[in-house]
């Protein structure tokens, strides 16, 4: 909780220059973002020693996740001044992330078991932009609100998937949906 409170008073500073959450976010910040983000941590895929965080944006699941568990995890960023940000908070609590400066689409990493997204974009596009990114076997991890059955609807349409659903502690109606064995249809 140390590490995590260093990157909290952090993101405070950042957040009055840069907007990295919504200013009425910040009284419920451990809420809203922390404790959204570490309920995660019972879905990942236990041999999952790497991952990789979709529009990481402020940290929120991949930093918090990383500080958390020491699982190594890539955040992509396509806004440079919260990749700045990310970098500074990775030194800061000495998290094991790297911060890559670049759109989902166009990235070229080593494929990973574990790929998070959260407020990314709806399931579909969500795969589609990443689906590269994904390793053989691997799992996303898609923390969604009340859209999540329209978005899997959708989705249905272009991949082949294997769905499973947890209610959120954290939001009504909120849904964490865990995807497996995804291909395209």
């Amino acid at each position: 909780m140390e590490r995590i409170q260093l990157y909290l008073e952090l993101l405070e500073r950042w957040n009055r220059q840069i907007n990295l959450i919504a200013r009425r976010d910040v009284a419920h910040i451990m809420d809203r973002h922390v404790r959204d983000s570490l309920q995660l941590i019972d879905f990942m895929p236990g041999t999952a020693r790497r991952a990789i965080d979709l529009g990481s944006g402020a940290g929120f699941p991949g930093l918090v996740l990383a500080i958390a568990t020491d699982t190594v995890f890539d955040l992509l960023e396509a806004d440079k001044r919260k990749a700045s940000f990310l970098r500074e908070a990775i030194r800061v609590t000495d998290a094991p992330a790297a911060v890559y400066n670049i759109r989902v689409e166009v990235a070229d990493l080593p494929p990973a078991p574990l790929i998070m997204a959260r407020a990314f974009a709806p399931v579909a596009r969500t795969l589609e932009l990443s689906h590269h990114l994904l390793a053989a076997g691997g799992t996303y991890l898609l923390p969604k609100g009340i859209t999540a059955e329209d978005e899997l609807t959708e989705a249905r349409t272009q991949w082949h998937m294997r769905v499973e659903k947890f209610a959120s502690q954290t939001g009504v109606g909120a849904t964490i949906l865990r995807l497996s064995e995804v291909t395209r249809v």
